[in-house]
């Protein structure tokens, strides 16, 4: 460890020695020997013009171009290598080597160090063998390259060897495949995860209208498609896709990304997701700050998003809004430090003078130095790299290559007992889900040569000029945002909407426009359907037993409907039922009183008492109608109405035959008839009515018995609950007995004649009949057209105005007479009997007091 003072004195050497433009041995530190060597493979540099295109020889291209980043990764490896060798904890009594080279991001020239990398230890030839088991490279394992498109380059030619292979930066996630790439590993994460939280944060935001480019390679590519799937599946559309070219392709490259660029534009998003490589992305901002196009919302990919290709671009203050993930890691905060004092050395003559006493290295021996524009690095240009720079995943890489060689070598402690000559495929056994730690974070390479890593959601914040990388959230599994610390290109900071169609309202499915699911209009759901959730394309429609308003989110449960005793309808038949009872009991009351006055004699005597008890259990018959149907009262509806009614029309007929035989036979048949229409045969006449109805109701309740069913269909909020017949025809039959006796009654007295001074009676019972039909003849066309819902208050109110009607038209004049009209209440009146017994009168009175 180097003193205070030693320090101090390197820092000024420094200081003097790049003031004086003296050149720096930075490149010669790139290399160390030890018993087991690791190779290194870094962006250090780049080409302005490859144009392989029209390449002639087999020359690589001349890298001109410096990039801190990738000398910062390979000192992060340095530092690595040197605690390590220092410490005891995984190589004791050990040291690691390493060999680190430009790879000038490109294949071409990785392919250099790649080939000495698996030269034979003690040569500089790989040699050709039927079997590499007992071969021994120069390098036990490589750390690197960065790039996803020099690791599909590198990792197939190393899985060839069965090198272990660790990767700082390839992401794509093809590179997980271990059939194609069974000796790769990375401490990064792959793209899918970088992609699943470009997806959470487009989600977070709303953003479901995007764009998407990428550049021309397989990074690009795959990054796209994984993307697509991803997005897909959150609702998240597609609006445009297009590729960059890379800069070194021949072809039309300004006219590519302009065409892409202007797409883009068109395409009305305010949004774009930009999966390219550092080249592509220079080239796409190039001309997009050339064509003055608005700014937007830029995602980027970790490739480009804190590269120095891209933010050293005149005018990226101007692109709008850029918000990308970066791996996060353990920190290392004597980094900086460790940069320094290695960029000090460098400028010390004496330590220089020692590193060139050493072994001579391959650049002696051809091969050129390992980073030409490493020698020419003032800490200034390393600097503002340094702050913000990640070097966690480089470091992290060499720890696991040293914790699968402890492992390797049995080491504890104390020392390495086993330490053989190890090949790279004995050291590849056990990095499979090897475990290690690295500055206190614990890390595993899973099945497929990744680690578990988070990322650090960074925003592009400018100040003065020079570019702060702010942390607004992080990624780790799932998403967290610290909106507060955002700051957006629109006016008053208002964060963006990117949506081809506005958020529909509660209660509203998406009807897709054209071929993006993002691109829709709202409808409405109507009545007895809902929205299940925002992302529906059609209404769902409720259950059987629920309903919905229009415009719901939800369904509610179908409350039973049926007529119940407490609402208006029910309270009217009840009060209806009470007025036309009432009536019944008092007229009943009063025929009994009066039974043996002329008056209810002429009425029929006990039979009209009987016809008004019937009557008045017809009209009970409503009660059934109330309340919840149940199967006992579905089927004793019809019966305990028509039966009683049966009764009552019989007592009515005989009446009328007796008018009618009065009237219209001659008086040898008219006495016969009365003979049978009085006495026994007038209670058998009733009774063998009333077993016709009975008989009739009977087949009715067997062959078309009415069921309680409950039906969701009728009632928009309610659950109808009501008694349901058959056949319309069977109804019609049950009711068609007592229309009979109804019409005999009508036609009977219609045709009979009163005699003059007396009380007519036939026209009591023809009006009488004509309630009665015209109280049925109403309600057959008004059961057929109500709702069904109000049937059962349709069929109550009839039954009830069918009684009244017959009760007002025949029985209630007569209690007028009884009551204000006593006078009249004589045999002549009534009966047609005269003053001395003639006419016929006595054999009436005979027959009458029979009757009674």
């Amino acid at each position: 460890m180097l003193t205070c003072q030693a320090t101090l004195g390197l820092g000024l050497a420094a200081v003097l020695g790049l003031g004086a433009g003296a050149p720096l041995c930075l490149s010669q530190q790139l290399r160390r020997q030890g018993d087991y060597m690791l190779g290194g493979l870094f962006p250090m540099g780049s080409a302005e013009d490859t144009d392989l295109g029209n390449q002639t020889q087999p020359s690589g291209p001349v890298c001109d171009r410096f990039s801190s980043l990738g000398l910062l990764w390979a000192l992060a490896v340095k530092m690595a290598v040197e605690e390590i060798n220092s410490g005891r904890a995984l190589l004791p009594g050990l040291q690691l080597g390493y060999d680190l080279f430009d790879t000038c991001s490109e294949p071409l020239v990785a392919m250099r160090p790649s080939l000495t990398f698996l030269a034979e230890a003690g040569s500089h030839a790989v040699v050709t063998d039927c079997s590499y088991t007992q071969y021994r490279p120069r390098v036990l394992a490589v750390i690197g390259p960065y790039s996803s498109e020099l690791a599909l380059v590198t990792g197939k030619f190393f899985s060839f060897f069965l090198m272990p292979q660790v990767s700082y930066g390839a992401s794509m996630d093809g590179l997980s495949s271990r059939e194609a790439f069974p000796s790769f590993f990375r401490t990064v994460p792959s793209d899918r995860v970088q992609l699943a939280a470009a997806v959470e944060l487009l989600a977070a935001f709303g953003w479901n209208w995007v764009a998407t480019v990428g550049s021309d390679d397989e990074y690009g590519r795959q990054g796209l498609s994984i993307f697509s799937g991803l997005a897909a599946s959150r609702g998240i559309c597609v609006a445009h896709e297009g590729l960059v070219p890379l800069p070194r392709d021949a072809g039309p490259l300004p006219g590519q990304v302009e065409a892409t660029l202007l797409r883009v534009h068109r395409s009305g998003t305010q949004v774009v997701l930009l999966f390219a490589s550092a080249p592509a992305a220079r080239a796409l901002f190039s001309h997009s700050l050339h064509s003055r196009l608005p700014p937007k919302v830029w995602v980027a990919s970790e490739a480009w998003l804190d590269a120095d290709l891209v933010t050293a671009l005149p005018g990226m203050d101007r692109v709008g809004t850029v918000l990308g993930f970066r791996l996060s890691g353990a920190p290392l905060p004597d980094f900086p430090a460790y940069v320094e004092t290695r960029l000090a050395l460098a400028a010390d003559p004496a330590f220089c003078a020692a590193l060139a006493a050493e072994s001579p290295g391959p650049e002696e021996r051809g091969e050129g130095a390992r980073c030409p524009q490493c020698d020419r690095v003032t800490l200034a240009d390393v600097s503002a790299r340094l702050r913000h720079h990640q070097a966690f995943a480089a470091y992290a890489a060499v720890y696991g290559v040293a914790q699968a060689l402890h492992n390797a070598l049995q080491c504890t402690a104390s020392g390495c007992p086993a330490r053989p000559p190890l090949r790279p495929w004995q050291l590849l056994q056990q990095m499979y889900n090897l475990s290690f730690r690295a500055r206190d974070l614990a890390l595993t390479f899973d099945a497929n040569g990744n680690v578990d890593l988070g990322y650090d959601l960074k925003l592009w914040v400018w100040r003065g000029g020079a570019l702060e990388l702010r942390t607004v959230g992080a990624f780790h599994g799932q998403l967290r945002l610290n909106r507060s610390q955002i700051l957006w290109h629109t006016p008053g900071n208002a964060e963006p909407v990117s949506r081809c169609s506005r958020q529909c309202r509660r209660g509203q499915v998406r009807r897709v426009k054209g071929f993006h699911s993002c691109c829709y209009d709202c409808i409405d759901c109507k009545a007895g359907t809902y929205q299940r959730s925002q992302e529906d394309f059609l209404c769902t429609k409720c259950g059987q037993d629920q309903w919905s308003p229009d415009r719901s989110t939800r369904c509610f449960p179908r409350r039973p409907k049926f007529l119940e005793w407490g609402e208006p309808a029910a309270l009217g038949l009840l009060l209806l039922l009470g007025l036309v009872l009432g009536l019944v009991l008092a007229a009943l009351g009063l025929f009994i009183c009066h039974r043996h006055s002329p008056l209810v004699r002429a009425s029929g005597g006990l039979l009209a008492c009987l016809g008004l008890g019937c009557l008045g259990l017809a009209c009970l018959s409503v009660l059934l109608f109330l309340g919840r149907p149940s199967p006992a009262s579905c089927l004793a509806q019809q019966p305990l109405f028509h039966l009683p009614l049966a009764g009552c029309l019989s007592t009515l007929f005989l009446q009328a035959a007796t008018l009618f035989a009065e009237s219209e036979l001659p008086p040898s048949w008219a006495g016969w008839l009365r003979g049978r229409l009085r006495g026994p045969w007038a209670w058998l006449v009733v009774l063998l009515a009333v077993l016709a109805e009975a008989a009739l109701c009977t087949w009715y309740l067997v062959a078309l018995p009415p069921v309680v069913v409950t039906d969701w269909q009728v009632l928009p909020t309610e659950a109808l609950v009501h008694c349901r017949m058959h056949s319309w025809v069977g109804f019609g039959l049950v009711h068609g007995a007592n229309a009979a006796l109804a019409f005999l009654c009508f036609v009977g007295t219609f045709l009979a004649q009163g005699r003059p001074g007396c009380y007519n009676s036939a026209r009591g019972l023809t009006f009488a009949m004509l309630a009665y039909f015209s109280t049925w003849i109403c309600f057959v066309p008004l059961l057929a057209n109500v709702h069904v819902a109000a049937e059962s208050a349709v069929q109550a109110g009839a039954i009830l105005l069918c009684a009244l009607g017959i009760l007002a038209t025949f029985h209630l004049p007569k209690c007028y007479l009884l009551l204000w009209r006593p006078e009249l209440n004589t045999p002549e009146f009534f009966l047609g009997e005269g003053p001395q017994g003639t006419g016929g009168g006595g054999g009436r009175e005979e027959a009458q007091g029979k009757n009674e």
